[in-house]
């Protein structure tokens, strides 16, 4: 299946939406989160790491290897037997994924620079499958060199663009580290809201109320300055989010580290932020995503075999695709010209599979007429559910052709172009 829908959300998104109406009480907006169209840019944890030590928020010492040699040598400026590989991939859920040549984990502690390197060679360019990736998994080209800390205490701490908040939200919680996703749905009282107002900014009352939320008073100064810093970078990189999880104390030294950190990036900022858009990875996406991203749309690669939107041309390119469904509610654009817009374009590329359209709204007879005297493979419907049944059954006649080898012509009676 394929679409054009928003990208995946990152925690701070899925629990805002999965508790937006109780996180509202303490909000002055109305509204509840909606669903909405997101394009964002994602970057490797390695360029997250850069972002905040330049702000002045501290990370552990790291860097980057592209060879087996460079992860020896960064490994050796560490000067340390405490040391952790990354595999730069952009999907959670690196730590429990495999390499398809068997290697398992993509973040290994080690304790050498020898063992650095002898992992990190075999972490590059090798797949990662996560349950992110999909079981096609995701290349590693780079290995982040970092050293390892031991965490006594472990916070979360998140700044994201909401609009049911109608601008920015700090979201805290004194539970961070791997399970902060089961604290969001076991125990969300954990978690603390605080939505910065977008034109007077965020004040020094609402970060210190949170930082004694989540049970930081006795490092106050220290915990405020750094969700400071991060509304400050929040700003100037045009972030969409800043998740830093966790926010650790490390056990050895006293010291408070962000220890694993993912940013996106609004991009509609792409000229304002020309140096961060250039770290963009295209290794990490689908080619049909990229192809999309030229024409300002958002390709979601799905399983199955039916294909939605008109964007048949990289719809068309995905061979799983058996049928193509077009759900159509016209008002400021009406129906009869998007119906000529998906006619011109099932002509220009002679689609051999059939179109389901589900047409409703403004012009919609002269849509369907339109459509009956195209002559073409596609199939007019008022309702959604009977769009959605049709196009399924003609989905699975159409794969079980294929499979078998069997050329299938779809000529649509018409009586089904009148119903």
């Amino acid at each position: 299946m394929a679409t054009f829908l928003p990208r995946s959300f990152g925690l701070a998104e899925t629990v805002i939406r999965n508790n937006g109406k109780k996180l509202l009480v303490a909000s002055s907006s109305k509204y509840i989160p909606t669903t909405q169209q997101v394009r964002n840019l994602n970057v490797h944890e390695y360029v997250s790491y850069t972002l905040l030590r330049d702000a002045g928020i501290p990370v552990p010492k790291f860097n980057v290897a592209k060879t087996k040699e460079e992860a020896v040598k960064f490994a050796t400026d560490l000067n340390s037997k405490d040391i952790v590989l990354k595999a730069q991939v952009l999907a959670g859920g690196r730590g429990r994924g495999a390499f398809k040549s068997g290697l398992k984990g993509g973040v290994r502690m080690v304790s050498t620079p020898q063992l650095a390197g002898e992992l990190a060679g075999q972490m590059l360019k090798q797949y990662l499958v996560t349950k992110q990736t999909g079981a096609a998994g995701r290349i590693c080209n780079m290995v982040m060199v970092t050293e390892r800390k031991f965490p006594r205490r472990e916070f979360y701490v998140a700044i994201m663009m909401e609009r049911s908040f109608n601008g920015p939200v700090i979201i805290a919680s004194s539970q961070g580290g791997v399970n902060i996703e089961d604290v969001a749905a076991e125990n969300p009282e954990a978690i603390t809201y605080e939505p910065i107002d977008i034109v007077k900014g965020i004040t020094a009352d609402q970060v210190n109320r949170v930082v004694e939320k989540i049970g930081l008073q006795e490092r106050q100064q220290e915990a405020s300055e750094m969700i400071m810093k991060m509304y400050d970078l929040f700003l100037k990189k045009d972030a969409l989010l800043i998740e830093v999880n966790p926010y650790a104390e490390d056990a050895l030294s006293g010291q408070f580290f962000c220890l694993d950190a993912k940013f996106r990036f609004d991009d509609n900022a792409d000229f304002r932020q020309k140096e961060l858009f250039a770290l963009r990875d295209i290794t990490q996406e689908d080619p049909k995503e990229i192809e999309a991203a030229k024409f300002s749309l958002n390709y979601i690669a799905l399983d199955g075999n039916i294909g939605c939107m008109e964007a048949f041309k990289i719809i068309l390119s995905d061979p799983k695709v058996s049928a193509i469904m077009v759900n159509i509610f016209g008002g400021i654009m009406r129906c009869d010209v998007i119906a000529e817009g998906i006619i011109n374009a099932a002509k220009n590329l002679n689609i051999q599979i059939p179109v389901i359209v589900r047409l409703q709204g403004t012009k919609v007879n002269e849509a369907r007429k339109l459509i009956a005297e195209s002559g073409l493979r596609i199939v007019p419907r008022d309702d959604l559910d009977e769009a959605a049944a049709l196009v399924v059954q003609l989905s699975e006649i159409v794969a079980l052709a294929k499979k078998a080898g069997v050329e299938v012509r779809f000529d649509i009676p018409k009586y089904m172009l009148e119903k």
